[in-house]
């Protein structure tokens, strides 16, 4: 297993003009991958420690507290994937 399928439960896609994608954590894994993110992206804003701006590599997404995040302007699910796979390892 890599990086992504021992932490991401699953990816949606959302609907509309830009292509942002919700990555829900597993729930056993969540924490952890939540201090593995913090540690490597750059904090923008953080609200209550409950909600992360966050970027890396030039890629900008938010962070909730409960597991989830959401990536904003990607091209595709491949790039998504990278990106996660950097963070995670």
């Amino acid at each position: 297993m890599n990086a992504v399928e021992d932490y991401v439960a699953r990816i949606e896609e959302t609907c509309g003009e830009e292509r942002d994608f919700v990555v829900i954590f597993k729930y056993d894994k969540k924490d952890e991958a939540i201090t593995k993110i913090l540690q490597k992206a750059k904090m923008e804003k953080s609200i209550s420690r409950i909600i992360f701006e966050l970027t890396f590599q030039n890629v900008s997404f938010r962070l909730y507290g409960t597991g989830k995040a959401i990536f904003r302007n990607l091209k595709d699910k491949s790039e998504l994937e990278k990106v996660l796979a950097d963070l995670l390892l």
